[in-house]
């Protein structure tokens, strides 16, 4: 397809290809769920672990914007007539591994937004020219605080490394969560990622995106004096 549609709104989205409506949906609904629950196992409790009123400040910001980052999503899939149940955890969705570990301190926090928010920058990056104009806006309006959660794991990170121990506490979280990271970006023969490719959804590879990500992540631990450990290869 030489000339992919482009669709301005959500009512046009009714005439548009059902695999292209079926594409944007399972976005969509990616989306929703695992922003609230990235809100709900990290960013909540992580104010519980912040070792100081201006930190816990920051902190609540954070969260604050990560549920609203499930606002967003799941208000546009509500407009587009996904069923409410879909677009909550537990509705079959099945989350990013890195749910599946409970927030133990502090460390783990910043190293989380120190790597993982970096790999949602991408994916958010990736949907910033959709041809799907409603899901391109919501990008466009989250970018600005995605971008503001990785700058505070570089910021909190940069007060750790200042000590043998922070530096030690945050390398040992590096090393418990960064293994599942790359994998955020999907298999190397997706046919979602085909299909999302195909009509112009998303603009690049999940294994384009994986070595970006790689290379983004190994230059910024580096900032902190910080090593990144083997990952888990992706299907």
């Amino acid at each position: 397809m030489s000339d992919p549609i482009v669709v301005k709104t959500v009512e046009e989205l009714k005439d548009a290809p059902e695999e292209y409506q079926a594409a944007i949906a399972k976005l969509v609904i990616s989306h929703a769920v695992n922003e609230l629950y990235g809100a709900q196992v990290f960013d909540e409790p992580a104010i519980a672990y912040a070792p100081t009123p201006y930190a816990k400040w920051l902190t609540c910001r954070v969260a604050m914007e990560e549920y609203g980052h499930h606002v967003r999503f799941k208000q546009l899939g509500t407009q587009m007539g996904i069923p409410e149940d879909r677009m909550l955890p537990g509705a079959g969705k099945k989350p990013l591994s890195i749910f599946e570990f409970p927030l133990k301190n502090w460390e783990e926090f910043v190293a989380i937004k120190l790597l993982a928010d970096l790999a949602e920058i991408l994916q958010v990056e990736d949907l910033l020219h959709c041809t799907f104009h409603p899901l391109r806006n919501v990008a466009r309006a989250t970018m600005p605080e995605e971008r503001f959660h990785a700058q505070f794991g570089e910021d909190f990170s940069a007060e750790l490394v200042k000590t043998p121990d922070g530096k030690a506490r945050l390398q040992a979280a590096v090393n418990e969560y960064y293994p599942y990271l790359p994998s955020f970006f999907g298999g190397s023969k997706s046919k979602n990622n085909e299909i999302f490719r195909k009509w112009k959804i998303k603009q690049r590879t999940n294994d384009e995106m994986r070595e970006d990500y790689v290379l983004r992540a190994t230059e910024v631990a580096a900032k902190y004096g910080l090593t990144l450990p083997e990952i888990r290869q992706a299907a």
